[in-house]
C-alpha cells in the first residue's frame, strides 16, 4: 500500500493520540481498535511499526497483542528480547497468557518455555494446567481471574473486596458474584445488579435461590457445547468446575466470539477446499501448495466426470445439441447441492441437527430439490425445445435436471451427515464428493436418456 510521508505521520499520530485516550479511565478506546490502526501501519510502514511498538506500555502492549491475530503475536519473536516478551506476557490474563505462549510453542518452543519460567510458581502452575487442556476443552478458552464468595460471607464486605481487587487491577469485566462453599465448591452465582439491592449486612445464604443463576460446564466439555450454551442462554460469562465441582474459572463473552468466528471462518475455507491456518501465512509458497492440494482432488472428480462424457461420445457426436445442454444439467445440480450443503453443515455446527433431525432434514432437503428439479425442467425442457426443435430433446433434458436436482438435495445433506458421523469435520471434503455426485449423475442421467430416448 503506497502512502505519502504525511499520510503516515497522520496514521501514527492517530494512533498515539488513541494510546492517550486509553490510558484516561473514562476512555472510549478499546485495544482492539490500536491493534486495528497498528496493523495498518504495519503493512505500510514496518520501521514506524517497531518504533510505535517500542514506545508502548507493556501493560498496554499486552490488551493490543491479545487482540492481534497469531501470526502477528509470533512475529514478535524477531522484533523484542525474550525477557520483554515474558514482561508483556505476565500482564496478560490467564487465558489470553495461556493462548500467547501455546502460539510461541509452535515454532519457538524454547522462548515459549522460558517466558514460562519467568512467572512466578502459583501462575506458572495455572498456566501449565491451562495449556494441558485440548484445544477443543472447556479448560483451554478459561480464565481463572474471577470474583468470588463463600456461602456464608457477608455482602458488604464481599463488595468492598470486589472494589479493592477492582482498583488493583486483578479483575475486569466482572459481572457475578460466584458462590462457593467452604470447599469450594460451585453453588451458583449472583449477578451485580441483583446483589446491590440486597441489604449489606446480609450474607449471600440469606439471598433467595430464584435469585441465582446455576449454569455452569465442567473443564473437560467441548468447546462448541459450552458456545451452544452460552448463545442459547444470552450469558455474558459462565463457570467452569472441574470433577469435583471445584470452581476453578471462567469462560467471558468475548472468548466465545472468538471460537464463533473462528468455527464460522474455519467452515467458509473449509468448504472451498481451503485451509484456514495455512491462510494466515504470509508465505506464499505454503498457501499455494495447501491449495494445490484440493485442486488436485478437484482433478480427479472433472476426470471422473470425463470418463462419464466419454462413455457416450458417440451420441453426443450424433447429436451436438446435447454437447450444448450438458453442461446446463451438471451446473444446476452443483449450485443445488451447494446449497444443501452449506445450510446442512451450518445447522450441524449451531447444533440444530442431531439424531431424528438428521432423516427431517434429507426429507426436507429432497422435497425442495424435487420442487426446483420440477420448476427448472419444464423452464429448461421449453427452452430446449425452441432452441433446438426437437419435442423429445426438451424431455430428456427435464428428466434428467429433476433427477440431479433430487441427488443433489440428497446428497448435499446426506454427505456432511456421514463425514460427521465417521468422525471427520463436514465441511473438510464435503464439496469435492458433492461435485463428483452431482457432475456424475448429471451427466449420466442426461446422456443415457439421450441415447435411450433420441438415438
Amino acid at each position: 500500500m503506497e502512502i505519502n510521508q504525511k499520510e503516515l505521520q497522520d496514521l501514527v499520530d492517530i494512533i498515539f493520540l488513541e494510546i492517550d485516550q486509553y490510558k484516561n479511565e473514562n476512555a472510549t478506546v478499546h485495544p482492539y481498535d490500536i491493534a486495528e490502526q497498528l496493523l495498518e501501519l504495519r503493512d505500510i510502514n514496518k520501521d514506524e511499526y517497531l518504533k510505535v511498538l517500542k514506545k508502548l506500555p507493556h501493560e498496554l502492549f499486552a490488551d493490543i497483542l491479545s487482540e492481534m491475530p497469531e501470526h502477528i503475536q509470533e512475529e514478535i519473536t524477531d522484533l523484542f528480547s525474550t525477557k520483554k516478551i515474558a514482561d508483556i506476557a505476565s500482564k496478560m490474563d490467564t487465558d489470553d497468557a495461556a493462548s500467547f505462549i501455546y502460539t510461541l510453542s509452535e515454532d519457538h518452543k524454547e522462548m515459549a518455555q522460558t517466558i514460562l519460567e519467568t512467572f512466578d510458581d502459583a501462575d506458572k502452575e495455572i498456566l501449565e494446567q491451562l495449556l494441558a487442556y485440548e484445544d477443543d476443552e472447556a479448560g483451554s478458552y478459561m480464565q481463572t481471574e474471577l470474583f468470588s464468595a463463600q456461602i456464608n460471607d457477608n455482602i458488604g464486605e464481599s463488595i468492598k473486596r470486589l472494589k479493592r481487587l477492582k482498583e488493583a487491577g486483578e479483575i475486569d469485566n466482572i459481572w457475578h458474584a460466584h458462590i462457593v462453599d467452604a470447599h469450594q465448591k460451585y453453588l451458583g452465582s449472583v449477578g451485580l445488579e441483583e446483589l446491590i439491592i440486597f441489604e449489606h449486612n446480609l450474607k449471600f445464604e440469606d439471598i433467595p435461590s430464584d435469585k441465582y443463576r446455576n449454569y455452569f460446564v465442567n473443564h473437560k466439555t467441548d468447546i462448541q457445547d459450552v458456545v451452544e450454551m452460552v448463545t442459547n442462554y444470552n450469558l455474558t460469562s459462565i463457570p467452569v468446575v472441574n470433577d469435583n465441582g471445584v470452581l476453578i474459572g471462567r469462560i467471558t463473552s468475548d472468548d466465545i466470539y472468538d471460537v464463533i468466528q473462528e468455527t464460522a471462518t474455519e467452515q467458509i475455507y473449509n468448504l472451498a477446499g481451503v485451509n484456514d491456518e495455512a491462510e494466515q501465512e504470509e508465505d506464499m509458497f505454503e498457501i499455494g501448495k495447501t491449495r494445490a492440494i484440493w485442486l488436485g482432488l478437484n482433478l480427479i472428480t472433472a476426470i471422473a466426470a470425463s470418463l462419464v462424457i466419454g462413455m457416450f461420445d458417440a451420441t453426443i457426436e450424433s447429436l451436438v445439441a446435447l454437447a450444448v445442454l450438458m453442461p446446463i444439467v451438471a451446473s444446476m445440480g452443483g449450485n443445488a447441492g451447494t446449497q444443501t450443503l452449506t445450510v446442512t453443515v451450518r445447522q450441524m455446527a449451531l447444533g440444530d441437527i442431531d439424531g431424528e433431525d438428521a432423516k427431517k432434514t434429507i426429507y426436507k432437503e429432497v422435497i425442495i430439490s424435487l420442487a426446483n428439479g420440477l420448476l427448472f425442467a419444464v423452464a429448461i425442457g421449453t427452452v430446449s425445445y425452441l432452441w433446438f426443435n426437437i419435442p423429445m430433446l426438451g424431455v430428456v433434458i427435464a428428466v434428467s435436471m429433476v433427477i440431479n436436482l433430487i441427488s443433489a438435495g440428497f446428497f448435499g445433506s446426506v454427505i456432511p451427515l456421514l463425514l460427521q458421523k465417521a468422525g471427520i469435520d463436514p465441511a473438510i471434503g464435503s464439496t469435492v464428493l458433492l461435485t463428483t455426485v452431482t457432475d456424475v449423475v448429471g451427466f449420466f442421467s442426461f446422456l443415457g436418456l439421450a441415447t435411450l430416448i433420441l438415438l
